[in-house]
């Protein structure tokens, strides 16, 4: 019966097609990185820019018969038709120096145009969005599409949860692999790391750090959490944009969608309340399956990370109750 249900699932993912809107850097690096993995039959590259699509899609392509056999091609609006994921990696770049908010303005104008094309062609797909500001652009889909909010995912913290885990690696000099730690509320300055919950094999961080002999003290949690909360901001400032991180963390997403893993990731989606605040959309940790939210796991916070949580997601009911 096991192997029957093996076989059942593998043909199920082998029919699904992925949809991926924006072929620059970030819908680019997660096509890359799905074509690596195979997780799918077929990726489709839509850009405005549409020989850019073309050129990413073949370069792609190339690449494939060292791993997979996954069909790779440029395509239309109407060839995202029956598509059960779609990632929305389209907008502009944030520039240096540039806050994600600072995005928003210039970003909501090219989302109003790409959701109403999605959802004529695709209104049953799962929404997958990785424009910035993310947690912003996540609840404006949402609220435009008319899609409950469990099919509109947003990639949230889940880079900055991945940052977390690996400094937090580096510093213990273990795999980040065993680390379970998140990073809560928004995708920006005002994220929280909540560093009471980390637990490395079961066993509070403290205890794990004292026993390898990796003291963290006050000096060393500062250097980490300030490293996770500029990480973008110090990348982009070398090589213009962010891409490999968050083509690596789509990957994921939509591998624990298609495989109905009912994995745990840190996402971001319009929650009826996240830290007293009611109805907003943050980041955190939630139990992803085939049909995308399966249930949200509240966080188990200190005080002191209470409060920070409450401020992130007050800052973010504002911003996204000031869009018309």
């Amino acid at each position: 019966m096991q192997e029957a249900d093996t076989v059942k699932m593998s043909s199920i993912e082998h029919m699904v097609k992925i949809g991926i809107v924006g072929a620059g850097m970030v819908g680019s690096a997660s096509a890359y990185a799905l074509a690596l993995r195979g997780p799918a039959q077929e990726i489709v590259l839509v850009d405005q820019n549409n020989e850019l699509a073309v050129a990413q899609a073949e370069d792609i392509d190339h690449a494939i018969p060292f791993f997979s056999s996954i069909r790779i091609r440029a395509g239309t609006y109407e060839d995202l038709e029956g598509a059960a994921i779609i990632v929305i990696a389209a907008g502009v770049s944030q520039k240096p120096g540039e806050t994600r908010i600072e995005l928003l303005e210039r970003n909501l104008a090219v989302f109003r145009h790409v959701i109403s094309r999605i959802m004529t062609v695709a209104p049953d797909a799962i929404l997958l969005i990785a424009t910035n500001p993310v947690d912003i652009m996540t609840d404006f889909t949402t609220r435009l599409s008319g899609l409950p909010a469990s099919k509109v995912i947003g990639t949230g913290t889940m880079l900055d949860t991945a940052r977390f885990r690996t400094l937090l690696a580096h510093h213990l000099q273990i795999s980040p692999q065993g680390i379970h730690a998140h990073v809560l509320g928004e995708h920006g300055d005002s994220e929280v790391l909540a560093w009471s919950s980390v637990r490395i094999g079961g066993l509070p961080l403290e205890v794990v750090a004292a026993s390898l002999e990796r003291p963290l003290d006050v000096q060393a949690r500062q250097s980490i959490d300030t490293a996770v909360r500029n990480a973008a901001y110090h990348i982009i400032r070398g090589k213009g944009a962010t891409y490999f991180g968050i083509g690596g963390a789509l990957q994921r997403l939509i591998e624990a969608i298609l495989r109905d893993e009912n994995a745990i990731l840190t996402v971001t989606s319009l929650t009826p309340a996240i830290a007293g605040v009611a109805s907003v959309t943050a980041s955190i940790p939630r139990v992803i399956g085939r049909t995308g939210i399966v249930h949200d796991l509240p966080p188990n916070l200190d005080e002191a990370e209470t409060r920070l949580l409450y401020k992130s997601t007050t800052l973010l009911k504002s911003l996204t109750e000031s869009i018309d």
